[in-house]
Formats: C-alpha cells, structure tokens, sequence
C-alpha cells in the first residue's frame, strides 16, 4: 500500500463500503448511474484511492496476488459515464472523457518527469522517486512503485502493477487489461530489469529480480523455456504464466511443428531462460542507482 492512508482510514476501512457500491453501479445502465445523485462522489472516492495507490486492481497477499477484480469495474464506470470533453492545453490538441483527465502531478509529489510528451492518466498511482523519462504513458488502474524508471517510449497499460526498483527500458510496453474483467492484469514484481522493446501482456507475472533481454515478447500463451532447470513454464488453469525469480531471459526459437513447418525451416519465436542472476549481472544492474541521480 502507499505511505498515504485514503481518506484518514486506509484501504482495509473504505475497501468494503466502496466496492459494494461500485458493484451496485456497475450493474445499473448508463443513463440509471448518471440519474442517480451520488454516483459522481462514489466515482470521485474511487479515482482518489487509484491515485493515491490506496486501491490497486491487485495486490500481494501472502505469496501470491489477488485480483480485485470490483476496480476494473470501477474503471469502467468511468468511461461509460464520462463525456467526450476538450481539455487542449495551449496549442495541443487533447479531447478524452470527461472522467479521465491527466493526473495532476506537483512538485511536492516527488516524481521525476523529463519534459518532453510524457503523460499520465488520473486513476493511477505513481510513487515517489519514479523517474520517467520522455515520452512514456500510464494507464488508468496502472501502480508504479518507488525508484522505477519507465525510460522513452515506454508503456505501462490500464491495471498493470510495476514493483519498486524496477526499470522499464525504452520501448518496453507492459500490457494493459480492463476487459473481460476476471482478465488478470499484467505484474512486474520488485527489482526487475525490462529490456528495450520488449513486450509483456495478458496477465503475465514477472517475479522479483528477474531480468528480460532486449526483444523478449511474452503473453499468456507464450511457454517459456527454462535451459537452467529443463522446465518449460506455461500457462494454467489457475496460475498465471510466471517468470521465475532471478532468472535471465532471451529471445529464442523452436521448431514449429508438422512435417510443412519442418520441411520449410520454420521456427517459432520463445523466450528461453539461459540463467539466473550472479555477481555479474547484478553488477551490470547495479548502474541503475546511478542513472535515476543523473
């Protein structure tokens, strides 16, 4: 949770009585939600617990994550309810919904934005000490934890949970998910290294201090192939595919299947995990503290 309790109680007071009438809302048609008098203020204390980090769209309990999956429906709220509004700002053209303007960052937030056409949604949270450097985006639902770095032309999706201490490197796009609302977003745990262009999607988990090479493209679907430990990861019924923690990871090929496919050479992109972090690639990673001071 962040260092700031929402409304004076914290998540484990306001959760409740929020999430059951974000229920009840969403299952009202649009014009029904917009007649009644409160549904405004209930979305309002919704988007302030998303953007002070006290409402997440999942959350660590225990050894696992748990998915809430009542604030994908509160997000979605909004964009049934909001109105197509201008917000230009000077000579930048900008029209989105009513209900989700930028987020309003200040000084006092402690967050590093380089000039240069960065922007962030409302309805996330963005920790202090995040550096972002441009342009790069974030997403409604998205938490971005302390001393990450989301690097130029970066992506962070609607509801996807990025870790403390983690890069996201130039190009990286971390995948986004709102609908079907059971869809598990995407999570970077703490101490991950993201390479360029590398992309993560459909509910994928990356675990703590894992490192994914330049070019890694990861989505549920995806088996991934552990070289170190001759597993093959995929995903199941009841567990996201997971990266394991610490492991390294590359792009990586294997032969597709059927005789045409072995007749023509044909190979399929996989990731494949060629090891786990040693002093060398922690030494390697350790130039991070470095560029988020610079």
């Amino acid at each position: 949770m962040s260092e700031n309790n929402f409304n004076g109680y914290g998540t484990a007071y306001m959760t409740p009585k929020l999430k059951k009438q974000i229920e009840i809302l969403y299952n009202k048609d649009d014009n029904e939600i917009k007649k009644s008098k409160k549904w405004r203020k209930i979305f309002e204390e919704f988007i302030q617990g998303l953007n002070n980090g006290d409402i997440r769209s999942a959350e660590p309990e225990n050894d696992t994550w748990k998915v809430n999956e009542w604030v994908k429906k509160g997000i979605i709220i909004g964009f049934r309810t909001g109105e197509l509004t201008d917000m230009s700002l000077k000579k930048f053209p900008f029209f989105d919904k009513s209900t989700y303007p930028l987020k309003k960052v200040e000084k006092k937030d402690n967050i590093r934005i380089v000039p240069g056409g960065t922007s962030i949604r409302q309805g996330c949270y963005i920790s202090p000490g995040v550096v972002m450097m441009p342009p790069c985006y974030v997403n409604v639902g998205a938490y971005v934890d302390k001393a990450t770095m989301l690097d130029s032309h970066s992506l962070v999706g609607s509801c996807a949970q990025v870790g403390k201490n983690c890069h996201i490197s130039a190009a990286a796009q971390i995948g986004g998910v709102l609908e079907p609302i059971n869809a598990r977003p995407v999570i970077i745990e703490d101490n991950v290294l993201i390479g360029g262009n590398c992309g993560i999607y459909e509910g994928v988990l990356i675990k703590k201090n894992a490192i994914l090479a330049s070019g890694v493209i990861i989505t549920s679907s995806t088996p991934v192939y552990d070289l170190v430990k001759e597993k093959i990861y995929k995903t199941t019924s009841s567990n996201p595919l997971t990266i394991p923690e610490n492991s390294v990871v590359v792009p990586g090929s294997r032969p597709a299947s059927g005789k045409f496919a072995q007749k023509q050479n044909i190979n399929l992109n996989t990731p494949v995990i060629v090891k786990y972090r040693d002093a060398s690639s922690n030494a390697k990673t350790a130039l991070e503290e470095a560029l988020r001071n610079t």
